[in-house]
């Protein structure tokens, strides 16, 4: 376990959560956890590389075929991967496959990298939290196999209270706020052994409850905006990630690449980084 090392090359690797949905920035591109965290690693480590892979919507078969060999052929000093949770969260699933589509994705990923972290994914409170709980606890079960046997830290979110808080998501219901990302960030940076910048576990102020018609016209707009829409693409087989690739990944040439901190052109989403080749 390389704690409080310097890294100088992460690759993030995942589905909506790493692709930084939905810590939205002006122009309308996310930022999120991942890209926070590089740009923490990078000031502390002169010629970082970095490479966010991850693409919303993808099932963890997908993030094992399509990520994993890519980002086990950059050699990265650090790699992070979180996925499985859009699986679970499908009225069926078959949990053992999952389980062994992580095992693939984790096998590949490890050996390729000086440390490899796992992720036990928030949870927002509520019924849908509820419901999929057995299918969830197991999942983050087998993640500290996983990290035993190759030796990979696991940053346990799920078990992080202030995460479940509904004030850390975003009006979608399904993916983290711009400070649920930067509590995300923290707990890696702490995870890996750098100093604490804050406690990222400390609750909120006291909540106070929205009256009635709030709540009845936030819940209509999240019907309308977001649940009808995802209803719609389970039933005619959709992704949102259909025809998307990961911000640092070439599908002309079927290749990832790498940004590195300093001027030139703005590529993917991290702001005032540019592509390297090297």
């Amino acid at each position: 376990m390389q704690m409080n090392a310097t890294y100088t090359s992460y690759v993030a690797v995942g589905d909506s959560f790493t692709e930084g949905m939905s810590d939205a920035l002006p122009d309308g591109s996310y930022r999120g956890w991942a890209d926070l965290l590089a740009a923490r690693l990078a000031s502390r480590a002169d010629g970082f590389r970095y490479a966010n892979l991850a693409v919303r919507g993808k099932l963890i078969g997908q993030i094992a075929d399509e990520q994993a060999g890519p980002a086990a052929a950059m050699g990265a000093d650090l790699v992070t991967l979180v996925g499985g949770l859009n699986d679970v969260l499908r009225p069926k699933c078959d949990v053992d496959l999952v389980c062994a589509r992580l095992a693939e994705a984790v096998d590949r990923l490890a050996p390729s990298c000086r440390q490899l972290v796992l992720m036990r994914s928030p949870g927002r409170q509520g019924p849908v939290l509820e419901r999929f709980r057995p299918r969830m606890e197991r999942l983050f079960g087998f993640l500290d196999e996983l990290a035993e046997r190759h030796g990979a830290l696991v940053v346990d979110l799920f078990g992080a209270e202030v995460l479940g808080d509904p004030r850390m998501w975003a009006e979608d219901r399904l993916h983290l706020n711009a400070e649920g990302h930067r509590r995300v960030a923290e707990a890696v940076w702490q995870a890996l052994g750098h100093p604490a910048e804050y406690d990222w576990r400390e609750p909120l102020p006291p909540f106070v409850r929205p009256g009635w018609v709030a709540r009845r016209t936030s819940d209509a707009r999240f019907a309308r905006e977001h649940l009808g829409p995802w209803i719609g693409r389970r039933l005619t087989g959709r992704s949102s990630g259909d025809g998307r690739t990961g911000a640092h990944f070439s599908a002309e040439l079927g290749t990832a690449f790498w940004v590195t901190p300093g001027g030139g052109t703005e590529t993917g989403r991290v702001t005032g980084w540019k592509r390297s080749d090297g």
